[in-house]
């Protein structure tokens, strides 16, 4: 009997090790777009961008949609892809195409980001890291 008890207790450490062997490479979360927003027309605009880019990709990256409100000159958006702002823009504050803007906003970013996937795929790192160039 204590063998088979041991036996069992190897097979569930063997599991326990391959399982978080695996976690490892997937801890990572990916498909969030954060919502950094302050005013009215900074919320409508991460809502119809956010709800655009759900309907046409796989969301496999994490996005920052910030705003800086201005009362002379609107809001200033941005998006932030790894810390780096691929879309940049001022909304007025009667902002009467905003649905539009946004949608164009988020199919830009997700060309951005495709485009920068593939550079990083055929870039040649054979002597550095990608992290160092």
């Amino acid at each position: 009997m204590s063998r088979l008890a041991a036996l069992y207790l190897c097979l569930l450490l063997m599991a326990g090790v391959a399982t978080s062997a695996k976690a490892g490479v997937e801890d990572e979360m990916q498909g969030f777009i954060v919502d950094n927003t302050i005013s009215h027309i900074g919320h409508d605009f991460y809502y119809y961008f956010a709800d655009r880019l759900r309907a046409t990709s796989r969301l496999d990256f994490n996005l920052v949609v910030r705003e800086r409100p201005d009362a002379r000159w609107g809001s200033l958006v941005t998006v932030e892809f790894e810390r780096e702002v691929m879309y940049r823009r001022f909304l007025p504050p009667n902002t009467t195409e905003l649905k539009d803007e946004a949608v164009a906003a988020a199919d830009l970013v997700k060309q951005q980001i495709i485009q920068r996937k593939l550079q990083r795929l055929l870039q040649d790192t054979t002597d550095l890291e990608r992290d160092e160039l």
